[in-house]
């Protein structure tokens, strides 16, 4: 199977955009490697839109790379980013053009995929911009999924449209490996925590094989680059990259890896944090508290993730502008006072031991826009 854990890598969109080439890229790779990244689980880089030429090759149709922007072709930087161990990814579009206006697959999809096969690609972001509106995206994303799965090479297919037309109830049977199910971030607090916040429900559709993905993470951008929409704190990275860990969803950076700040690197591998996303039974996140949710949005969340060990992840999320009390029942994650079980609490940030704990556990207040995220370990008491 091509990707039994939600896939882990780097995308060239939420710092470049357009500004993208053969050197871009190429360093990438090498700052993925000199970083350690690849260590952890860092594996794909990704080239996203406006990589083309504006128009497909009047002879053979095929889209063809800009001739300024990667003068030696495609081949040559697929080549050079598996020789660094490494797995490289490029975009399309299931419209007749691309969201940046470039050409896209619609009725091309055998062509292109023999295309990117012919590159070395071994992922393929597919997004949903000018598309037909007589034709059911279902449809789309399934001859796409049937091209890839005829052109000669593993291609991991990661579906864009963005949550349209119930994404999470069909997109399994297109071949689909991750699908995103919201519109696009940016680098900004409200932007992550609504996104976070209107997947909890969701996540249930979530599994081995394709992965519901929340999108690129902006952890690290400190408002630089093209999606920067103000900026986060550190402590509000934290939180971003703790809820995209924990629900499961595909760890894609977007930061300039050039100038990632040693704090930011830290937490984009920790591996406690890393091992709950990556873990082998891909259970969903679920709700164990919900606070203050009149309109059914949260703003404090305590979310639990049953792992394979036996253990459990959890995390407690403010997402209030002020702080706020937060505790949660064990009763809710199915530990009642009579179970004769209780759970200790390891902090992974801090590694701090909080002891073992009967029936509920009480943090306390929470600043505004934070979070703590804990192993817990059943024992008997």
């Amino acid at each position: 199977m091509l990707v039994n854990t939600p896939p882990m890598g780097w995308n060239t969109w939420n710092t470049f955009a357009e500004n993208i080439n053969e050197s871009v890229i190429c360093r990438a790779a090498d700052r993925i490697v000199e970083l350690g990244l690849d260590k952890v689980g860092y594996q794909y880089v990704v080239i996203d839109d406006c990589w083309s030429e504006r128009e497909r090759d009047p002879k053979t149709h095929k889209i063809v790379p800009d001739h300024i922007k990667f003068p030696n072709g495609m081949k040559v930087v697929a080549d050079y980013i598996h020789s660094k161990g490494l797995k490289f990814g490029m975009y399309s579009c299931d419209g007749v053009r691309t969201c940046a206006n470039y050409p896209g697959s619609y009725d091309h999809e055998f062509l292109d995929a023999e295309t990117f096969a012919e590159f070395g690609c071994d992922f393929l972001k597919y997004d949903n911009c000018f598309k037909p509106e007589h034709f059911a995206g279902p449809v789309l994303y399934r001859r796409m999924g049937n091209a890839l799965r005829q052109c000669g090479r593993d291609i991991l297919f990661s579906a864009c449209n963005w949550g349209a037309e119930n994404t999470w109830a069909w997109i399994r049977s297109t071949g689909a490996h991750m699908y995103r199910s919201t519109g696009d971030i940016f680098d900004s607090f409200a932007s992550f925590a609504a996104i976070a916040k209107s997947q909890v429900p969701k996540f249930a559709f979530s599994g081995p094989q394709c992965f519901n993905d929340m999108d690129m993470l902006t952890v690290g951008m400190f408002n630089e680059g093209h999606v920067a929409r103000g900026g986060c704190t550190f402590e509000e990275y934290r939180t971003e990259f703790a809820l995209w860990a924990l629900m499961g969803t595909p760890l894609m950076l977007g930061c300039n890896l050039e100038t990632i700040k040693p704090e930011v690197l830290e937490l984009i591998t920790n591996r406690e944090l890393i091992a709950f996303n990556q873990d082998p039974e891909c259970r969903p996140a679920y709700p164990v508290q919900v606070f203050g949710a009149p309109d059914g949005v949260p703003d404090r969340l305590v979310l639990a993730r049953m792992l394979a060990d036996g253990d459990y992840a959890v995390g407690f999320f403010n997402l209030m502008d002020h702080e706020a009390n937060m505790h949660c029942l064990f009763e809710q994650m199915g530990f009642p006072v009579l179970s004769g079980y209780g759970l200790r609490f390891t902090d992974v940030f801090t590694g701090e031991d909080l002891g073992l704990k009967q029936e509920l556990l009480h943090l306390g207040k929470l600043v505004p826009h934070s979070c703590r995220v804990f192993r817990a370990h059943p024992e008997k008491v």
